[in-house]
């Protein structure tokens, strides 16, 4: 498969290096860095593109790959560009901490067909697999260690920066909701200046038949995710590393270095796996996981493979800790589905309103403008003053005529319909 870069990143760089072990080739790159850790991880022999625009080309390319390191308004413009062209794009997650542009884009991907792959391989690996089910069977009561009471994640961070810590966040994010489903309230707990808050923020989340999440970001120089389950009879733990680091292969198993996932229940052994969250993504990008749930080594189905919707959903409650931070209490969230249908209902659910308002406001305005016509024998004034009821009639018949809009894209929809599977972004049963 013939690779394209619009940027790259430290998930990125992942991806690049197992490209390179099963011979995929990188062909062009697109505002790349020339010094750093990150520089060498491409080929110097890799053309550079003059313009992101090259990338548009299926010739060129047969996917591209978008990094968030250097990130601009240029960058976002070309990533708009090429999910409109229906490109095939596996992107960083997150790229930018913005729900809109994040729902944006997954609008314009309905449209355009585009498929686009966010790095979110960890769901992927067998242990968080493992831990699911454990949960699922502590909350039947059936659980190797009882019930389950609640689930821990401790994010390791060497920088504790608020832009640091809300990026951790909306990675872990996908997790929380792989775990224990979409969280119903969020709440924060930090320290009293805007500052400290950051380096020592809590965030608990959860639902009426949930168990309750906490996410505690601390200091670490080994940066990574540590998952404790708790349960009634001891505690089942996932450590998780961080992503690439310069000069770690996370494709040697007999490496210590690069940091292994672990797996450790109360009084038992340490279980160890290597996991290559650059391989996972590639076999995704090449087709391979093609069933929505790809069935066990023991029969049941796994973890599906993350699409676009979940990288949005876990970028807006990353946005959502900010606000309840700011705010001191907690936040309730609302499982909306964001689309062009949805937008156009809120925007004319506001329209509606402010009509209402405008024709009350131009009642009392004509009343007065009448009222002194008459008074000064201004016919034309009078004869003006008097239109407002047709006025109003003929603005709210068409904004009552405009509400027929969605049903003759539906119309049309259904003469043309779309390729399901292509439209959610999920691969489709067979």
């Amino acid at each position: 498969m013939k690779l394209g870069l619009l940027g790259i990143d430290a998930r990125i760089a992942e991806v690049v290096a197992a490209a390179a072990r099963r011979g995929d080739t990188i062909v062009i790159g697109f505002d790349l860095p020339t010094a750093g850790p990150l520089a060498a991880v491409v080929d110097a022999s890799v053309p550079r593109a003059a313009s992101w625009e090259s990338l548009l080309d299926a010739q060129v390319c047969d996917a591209v790959l978008v990094g968030g390191d250097g990130w601009s308004d240029a960058r976002a413009d070309a990533v708009r560009a090429l999910v409109q062209a229906g490109r095939t794009l596996l992107l960083s997650h997150p790229l930018v901490l913005s729900m809109l542009w994040a729902y944006e884009i997954d609008m314009i991907r309905g449209d355009s067909r585009a498929r686009l792959i966010p790095f979110l391989p960890d769901r992927q690996q067998p242990f968080v697999e493992r831990l699911r089910r454990r949960i699922e069977a502590g909350l039947a009561g059936a659980g190797p260690l009882g019930s389950v009471e609640a689930i821990a994640m401790e994010r390791r961070l060497p920088d504790r920066s608020r832009d640091a810590v809300l990026r951790a966040i909306a990675i872990d994010a996908d997790l929380v909701r792989v775990l224990a489903g979409d969280p119903a309230r969020l709440s924060t707990l930090g320290g009293a200046d805007a500052e400290s808050a950051w380096s020592t923020l809590s965030v608990g989340a959860g639902a009426p038949t949930q168990k309750p999440v906490r996410w505690q970001v601390v200091r670490g120089d080994r940066p990574g995710l540590r998952i404790t389950l708790v349960q009634a009879d001891g505690a089942s733990v996932v450590d998780i590393p961080d992503v690439f680091r310069p000069g770690v292969d996370p494709a040697r198993p007999d490496d210590d270095a690069s940091g292994g996932w672990s797996w450790t229940d109360a009084g038992g052994p340490v279980e160890t796996a290597h996991f290559d969250r650059g391989a996972a993504l590639l076999d995704q990008l090449h087709g391979l996981q093609v069933l929505h749930g790809l069935q066990g080594g023991d029969g049941q189905a796994t973890i599906p493979v993350g699409v676009w919707a979940d990288a949005a959903r876990a970028i807006e409650l990353a946005e959502t800790v900010p606000r309840s931070l700011a705010k001191g209490r907690a936040i309730d969230l609302h499982q909306e589905e964001f689309s062009e249908l949805g937008t156009f209902r809120g925007t004319m659910a506001s329209l509606g309103c402010g009509l209402v308002l405008a024709t009350l406001f131009l009642l009392v305005l004509a009343t007065l403008v009448g009222g002194i016509a008459r008074a000064a024998g201004w016919e034309w004034g009078e004869r003006i003053a008097g239109l407002w009821p047709q006025a109003a009639l003929v603005v709210l018949g068409l904004f009552l005529a405009v509400q027929i809009l969605p049903l003759l894209i539906n119309a049309t929809a259904v003469q043309n319909p779309r390729d399901e599977g292509e439209a959610d972004g999920r691969p489709r049963h067979p």
